[in-house]
């Protein structure tokens, strides 16, 4: 007996049939065609509303046809049918055994059904999709027959009772570990099933669920698989359920991350029920890319050095291009009977080939909690809540580092540590609160621990799961996490450094939800850029945070009592932008960073005029032999960076008027941002200037600070004496030319060191200065 069905989206007044080559389905007689049925709780799915009866042995070819409002019938794709073959009868472990079926009083006759998928209409599988469906009466009963229990998620036995000195084997994991899309659900699981029975009289059991995701399998592992007292269990679960072949770009590598952390986790929680181990490898998608490929291919890598039997599954079905291989798919994400035949013949079978005694040495070695390194002079190293317990009570200090070979093989070959920043659950002065642990589960970092330090440190990647309320943000490789109200943890789990500052505006906004003030590296606070700001735009400072590590951040005190610096530039030239990048205090540009400015009296006259004529395109021209934009307002002020290669500006300046408006703008807007907000303000002026210029230029700054505390800094080869008694005013006699520095990166270094100096003598760090968001 079978039932077709399918999606199938319809317009109002149309109907679904099926028409085929026997006698059961019209003999391809549109007038013997058989109406298909749907209601508002399951459309579009359409089924046939009665069970077809199609003898035995038999091939049958159909199609579907759309029937509009009027009886016009539109037949579905032209070319190849549809088809299946009927089987010439079923093996007595495919039927519902006589005794279920009359449990509770229920007696039905031994006829099963089996559901025809087909899919969705136009869309015809090269190789048909048929399960089993269990009369009514057993479907509101709380166990099923052996074959059943595959459509409701249930744990199922596929093989006979377990012969002695067979193992019990567990499976977990998705809709593909379950059969889905192959023929009577005999997938790769099935079909193992079998081999393992007749090969090492081997039980299998399925645990898995459809849709399943690494999380919710987690949840469901004390649940399905626990109680089961496996001896194995295979973990087989896919990046496409977490979300990865539809999800944003830039958030493939946190899905990526946590689906690699996910499965660690579960490999750790099957030894903790004292079991081995077995990893489904990954598998294709149809709706992956180029970029989806690589990083299945990175994953795929990572996971061959886990210290854990892979069942290789990628080169075998994959196309080379991260698709399935043409014709063995049913749908984008599930391979269909011939998929899933080759994935169980890459399945190498000699990873079942565990005896008993090699079985019970694995489970006494996970039961035994010895420590794992200890020196007998008070120096203790031992497994942990997941992580490494480390004790010291001896008077010497001791050094974690990669090069530490006997601790490091320990941890190796019995410390089970997953791959990944570990963090300390307490914070002590004199020991750093992380540390990396590498792929192959070594200590990746460098580890003082003190005198007297008794640490445990866990895994951090359960506080990047997106399921932690905590997790403020998280890009797959940098992860903030509230700790409390005034603490938090930035986790970089990368290999380079990260900066981060309020340009970067989904940080800045994430850091809106802690309450403002100023927070320091908790151990490290001298350390620059080491002193987080918030304020009421979030972020407002710069904070680097080194490869593989994890900073944690104190609240220190509120804003008000640190005066925070904004330091402008006001020409002549951009050298003081290139020292500013060399020390990263750069932020976005202000008016003056990228021109040249050889009068004072302009910058005054630009300053007080709030730099409203400095874009204006009546008062700009194109010098074509200088190369240059000049200025007619202010003569001394010009521009050598804002046209562009492509650009004709001899003939057509509007495209270079309309950019040099949205840059300066926006320049102009930022600068008086900072001087609203920031809390003292440092400007800074290059190249010579006369004493009545300057004493103009401090008027007019004197008067747009509207009583804000300010520094003119001077800096120009020129005696000193000519700025003598100037309140406000700060003069070197040094030269900071910028074709020097592009010239000689030693030079430019060098001027960066001096004018560092410079700044830190006026009380101005990584710890007071003012970042303006862009």
């Amino acid at each position: 007996m079978y039932r077709f069905q399918l999606f199938a989206p319809t317009q109002i007044g149309e109907s679904l049939g099926i028409i085929g080559s026997t006698p059961e389905l019209g003999a391809w007689d549109m007038t013997k065609y058989i109406r298909l049925q749907t209601n508002s709780d399951r459309y579009p799915l359409w089924w046939t509303d009665g069970n077809i009866d199609i003898p035995a042995n038999t091939r049958v070819e159909y199609k579907y046809v759309r029937i509009d409002a009027e009886g016009n019938a539109d037949w579905e794709a032209f070319g190849e049918n549809r088809w299946l073959m009927t089987p010439e009868n079923y093996a007595p472990e495919q039927l519902p055994d006589q005794k279920t079926l009359q449990s509770g009083g229920v007696h039905e006759p031994n006829i099963p059904v089996i559901v025809v998928d087909d899919g969705a209409f136009g869309y015809l599988q090269n190789y048909p999709f048929g399960y089993f469906e269990p009369p009514q009466s057993l479907q509101s009963q709380p166990k099923f027959p052996p074959k059943f229990n595959l459509l409701f998620n249930l744990p199922f036995n596929l093989t006979p009772k377990q012969k002695v000195g067979g193992l019990k084997i567990v499976v977990i994991g998705s809709s593909v570990a379950l059969g889905h899309k192959a023929w009577l659900l005999e997938g790769w699981a099935w079909q193992l099933a079998q081999v393992l029975q007749e090969k090492y009289g081997h039980q299998l059991v399925n645990g898995s669920e459809v849709g399943a995701d690494t999380r919710r399998t987690i949840a469901r592992f004390p649940l399905v698989v626990t109680p089961e007292k496996p001896d194995v269990v295979i973990i087989a679960l896919s990046l496409g359920n977490e979300g990865f072949a539809h999800c944003p770009e830039q958030e493939r590598r946190s899905i990526q991350r946590r689906f690699e952390s996910n499965l660690q986790q579960l490999v750790k929680m099957v030894r903790d029920i004292a079991a081995y181990p077995i990893l489904g490898g990954v598998y294709p998608h149809n709706d992956y890319g180029a970029e989806h490929y690589q990083r299945l291919q990175d994953t795929h890598k990572r996971m061959l050095h886990w210290g854990v039997p892979i069942m290789d599954w990628l080169a075998a079905v994959d196309d080379g291009q991260g698709r399935w291989q043409p014709g063995i798919s049913f749908d984008p994400a599930h391979p269909n009977t011939l998929g899933h035949h080759q994935m169980f013949q890459a399945i190498d079978l000699h990873i079942f080939a565990i005896s008993q005694s090699e079985l019970a040495r694995a489970k006494q070695l996970s039961r035994t909690k010895v420590p794992l390194f200890i020196d007998h002079k008070g120096f203790h190293v031992s497994n942990a809540d997941g992580g490494l317990r480390i004790l010291n009570s001896s008077p010497y200090c001791y050094t974690i580092a990669p090069s530490w070979e006997e601790l490091q093989t320990v941890l190796e070959k019995q410390g089970k540590l997953i791959p990944g920043i570990y963090i300390a659950k307490q914070i002590q002065q004199g020991t750093r609160p992380f540390f990396a642990v590498s792929e192959e589960g070594m200590i990746a970092t460098i580890l003082n621990i003190a005198s007297g330090v008794d640490l445990t440190y866990t895994p951090a990647f359960p506080l990047l799961n997106h399921d932690n309320p905590d997790l403020i943000f998280y890009n797959g490789s940098l992860g903030i996490v509230r700790e409390s109200s005034q603490s938090l943890w930035i986790i970089n789990e990368s290999d380079h450094d990260y900066n981060i500052q309020p340009m970067w505006q989904a940080v800045r906004q994430a850091l809106k939800t802690m309450p403002l003030g100023v927070y320091e590296d908790v151990l490290e606070p001298d350390i620059p850029f080491r002193t987080m700001m918030i304020g009421n735009d979030g972020l407002e400072s710069r904070v680097k945070v080194p490869p593989k590590s994890a900073v944690f951040f104190q609240y220190k005190c509120p804003l008000s009592e640190i005066s925070r610096v904004a330091i402008l530039p006001l020409g002549d030239r951009c050298a003081v932008r290139m020292m500013l990048y060399k020390m990263e205090y750069d932020g976005p540009a202000f008016p003056f960073d990228l021109t040249r400015s050889t009068k004072i009296a302009d910058v005054a006259d630009a300053i007080e005029s709030r730099f409203y004529d400095m874009w204006n395109p009546d008062m700009l021209q194109y010098n074509a032999e200088a190369k240059r934009i000049y200025h007619t307002k202010w003569s001394g002020l010009s521009f050598a960076h804002e046209v562009e290669e492509s650009e004709d500006p001899v003939h057509d300046m509007s495209p270079i008027y309309e950019r040099m408006r949205s840059r300066y703008s926006a320049r102009s807007a930022r600068f008086w941002y900072a001087l609203g907000h920031c809390d003292k303000v440092l400007f800074i002026r290059t190249g010579i200037c006369d004493r009545a210029g300057v004493i103009d230029l401090v008027h007019k700054l004197t008067y747009q600070c509207q009583g804000k505390p300010f520094h003119l800094l001077l800096l120009s080869p020129q005696s000193s004496d000519e700025f003598a008694h100037l309140p406000d005013i700060q003069h070197y006699n040094v030269e900071f030319n910028p074709d020097f520095m592009y010239e000689d990166l030693d030079h430019w270094l060098y001027c960066t060191d001096i004018f560092r100096g410079i700044l830190t003598s006026l009380g101005v760090s990584s710890k007071n200065l003012f970042w303006c968001p862009p």
